[in-house]
């Protein structure tokens, strides 16, 4: 055996290609999976960080780097296993600072290792031939011209699917649409909120974060693992997008006639948003009711109430169509409906290839019978937020209306639409009714 076929593989590398394998092979979620695979082969620090850029850039960017690798082929078939090791290889000659001799070697390691003696050479040529030409380059190859289709230049340039290229357009218009799309590939901010009466921005800014433009307990953490902050370990604190903190805020801050007293988080998993409001309603002398469908979801809002006074708020797990309380029961109501979470793409790189079309369908329908229990269960004066993390508008303003159109004792009283290459936040979106 040679020296080269000795050489042991690159953990960070060997960590982001089980990321992809459980992506494409289980169905893994890359967020939830990479701790898990982070711990197995033992990185921390800046390995820890080179696996996350490698698998998230790599899943994220697929759509620019297969027809960059299938322009390198002389056969069109390639095995899968061999595509995520070509794509991790893509990522560090296309997009990282990693000279070319490094990501070619480490990736002809990996496949020799993964897979077998096979498929070296085709990956070494593979990234030979990629590694002559810039970026750039490679996207006016591969991408349709951006005179007659600049929308499909856009879907490949910045690898969106061409109907998620749509539909954002249709939300935002054309002129933004760039910039929007460049967003949702860079990596995003790891945000903390302080949970009020349980921590301060301050203890969060001495463990080395910054306070966020927007919401008044966000903290930017500008370096190291969340999981060591004292607040954060201890549910004093939770990681949450700013985007997020603002929803929640918006159920609790609205402007209010009469009993504040009962809360409701229809959809409350997995729970960071029941968490902030659980904390604020503690605060006001109010009751949170965090509702959720899945029992596993239920579990997890329950665990992001533990640093929360025992009795300030109740769990419930059951339906949400078919709600457990009687009409008008609640002062406010959160329903942070399910949602394609096409304004999340920063922190979920496989969701864009998930999600279809078909998905809306199904997805706006439950949505608007949400909505309407939602108004059901807050009495008259009462207010309800609509939100999703999704900014289409088949999922936004075309709910509210659809329930807005059929309903003559419901106000719309605001409503904002967050963006990730504006605001800097997930593009949410939130609507404020009141039932007259």
């Amino acid at each position: 055996m040679s020296e080269r076929r000795r050489r042991p593989v690159d953990r960070p590398r060997r960590a982001a290609l089980d990321v992809l394998t459980a992506v494409r092979v289980d169905d893994a979620y890359a967020n939830l999976v990479l701790p898990q695979v982070l711990r197995k082969h033992r990185l921390e620090g800046r390995d820890a960080g080179l696996a996350t850029e490698l698998a998230s850039g790599a899943i994220r960017m697929q759509g620019l780097y297969d027809p960059i690798i299938d322009a390198c082929l002389t056969r069109p078939k390639l095995q899968a296993e061999v595509r995520d090791v070509l794509r991790l290889g893509a990522h560090q000659l296309l997009s990282m600072r990693v000279p070319d001799h490094a990501a070619i070697s480490t990736s002809v390691d990996l496949v020799r290792a993964s897979v077998g003696q096979g498929p070296a050479g085709l990956v070494n040529a593979v990234l030979r031939a990629i590694s002559r030409r810039e970026l750039t380059d490679w996207v006016r190859e591969v991408a349709p011209d951006a005179t007659s289709d600049p929308r499909g230049h856009l879907a490949v340039a910045h690898s969106h699917p061409r109907w998620v290229v749509d539909a954002l357009a249709e939300a935002l218009g054309d002129e933004e649409l760039s910039d929007l799309l460049a967003a949702d590939n860079a990596a995003p901010r790891v945000t903390l909120v302080a949970r009020p009466g349980l921590a301060s921005v301050e203890e969060l800014e001495t463990a080395g974060g910054r306070r966020t433009r927007l919401s008044p307990y966000g903290v930017v953490l500008e370096g190291g693992d969340p999981s060591g902050v004292a607040a954060v370990a201890e549910g004093r604190a939770g990681v949450q997008d700013e985007g997020s903190q603002l929803v929640a805020l918006a159920m609790a801050d609205a402007p209010l006639e009469g009993r504040d007293e009962r809360w409701l988080d229809l959809c409350a998993g997995p729970g960071g948003k029941a968490a902030l409001l659980g904390a604020l309603a503690a605060g006001r002398g109010a009751r949170l009711v965090a509702h959720e469908r899945q029992p596993h979801r239920a579990a997890l809002v329950a665990s992001a109430m533990r640093a929360l006074p025992k009795g300030s708020v109740d769990v419930l797990a059951g339906d949400g169509a078919r709600p457990a309380w009687l009409p008008g029961t609640f002062d406010r109501v959160l329903v942070d409906a399910p949602c394609t979470g096409l304004g999340a793409l920063r922190r979920r790189p496989e969701s864009r290839w998930r999600r279809t079309p078909e998905d809306l369908h199904l997805l706006t329908a439950l949505q608007q019978v949400l909505l309407d229990v939602a108004l059901e269960s807050v009495r008259p004066g009462g207010i309800v937020v609509y939100a999703t993390c999704s900014p289409v508008v088949a999922e936004t303003t075309d709910i509210v209306a659809a329930v807005l159109g059929r309903r003559e004792d419901t106000d719309e009283v605001d409503r904002f639409q967050l963006w990730p290459h504006r605001e800097g936040t997930d593009a949410m979106f939130a609507a404020t009714l009141r039932r007259r």
